[in-house]
């Protein structure tokens, strides 16, 4: 073998283990579903939503904080929900796990996106605008109860 073979396998080498270890550096080593960015990670199926609908009375946003015609993210005990506004003293809210592969979806003003995937979904009634979500946004029935926007029974 010459110098020059030499030299291109140890730069292969190199460069193979500097990218093993950048690829590494991305992945979920914590084996626990975590992920710095928990808007575009998918949940575990351990994590997803509840299957029994929350207590009613549970505050889920301040009226204040929706605007008429947009939306904003929140949380429901533990899980992600989004909550809209899309006419005035008309809330509405959604599970905020996309139904294409369980990314989190984000609140877009009049829209929600998912961030894994592309798909957008339409903040007042959760329908699918965009896929490759297969189904709208699971509906969470709420109410207003002085300043909040509480889970309805």
């Amino acid at each position: 073998m010459t110098a020059s073979h030499d030299l291109t396998r140890r730069a292969a080498l190199t460069f193979g283990t500097a990218g093993a270890l950048a690829l590494a550096g991305c992945a979920d080593v914590s084996g626990d579903g975590s992920n710095d960015d928990a808007n575009s990670s998918p949940i575990a199926p351990d994590d997803t939503a509840s299957a029994e609908p929350p207590a009613a009375g549970e505050a889920v946003a301040a009226t204040a904080d929706v605007p008429v015609g947009g939306s904003i993210d929140a949380k429901l005990g533990s899980d992600p929900v989004l909550v809209a506004q899309p006419s005035e003293g008309e809330f509405v809210a959604y599970s905020a796990i996309c139904t294409h592969q369980q990314c989190v979806v984000a609140a877009a003003g009049a829209e929600f996106h998912c961030p894994c995937h592309g798909s957008i979904y339409d903040a007042a009634t959760g329908e699918v605008l965009a896929g490759p979500a297969p189904e709208p946004l699971s509906p969470i029935a709420v109410t207003v109860a002085g300043d909040q926007v509480v889970t309805a029974s």
